[in-house]
């Protein structure tokens, strides 16, 4: 049991580091000059629903503090624009620009590609074990976190 332990977190940090690392090469190789932190910052926009600070940093899971640092260079670079709400002026709206959406655009590619690839290489589609399992670390990561 302590063996499958140590294989198990082995296994998660190395497939987590390897996906950031494989994440951002593919970036820089399509010319994109961002890290994948802001690139991260920039898909919690696109899944908010609300497009406020609260909201994306919720998503992110960092304080409102740590995303306007964030949400400051991203200005600063193009890639959002900042506005106050309309009805409540003491909302801070977010929206992608262009730039960003065709970052995300290269960066949805990657993620197909993987998960596609994935399929393909070890028939996961067949494995359903492997999927409930995926899915029960990712339910206590979503509880705990």
């Amino acid at each position: 049991m302590e063996n499958a332990r140590k294989i198990l977190n082995e296994l998660l940090v190395d497939m987590f580091n390897h996906i950031l690392v494989l994440e951002e090469k593919n970036l820089q190789d399509k010319g994109v000059k961002l890290s994948m932190s802001e690139v991260h910052t920039l898909e919690n926009i696109q899944k908010s629903e609300t497009k406020t600070m609260s909201d994306v940093a919720r998503l992110s899971l960092v304080t409102q503090g740590t995303l306007t640092v964030a949400v400051n260079r991203l200005e600063e670079k193009g890639y959002i624009i900042r506005s106050k709400d309309k009805q409540d002026r003491r909302l801070v709206r977010l929206q992608l620009t262009q730039a960003a959406l065709d970052v995300l655009k290269i960066h949805d590619k990657f993620h197909e590609e993987m998960i596609d690839s994935f399929i393909s290489d070890l028939n996961i589609h067949e494995d359903v074990n492997l999927i409930r399992s995926l899915e029960k670390i990712m339910d206590y990561f979503r509880q705990n976190y």
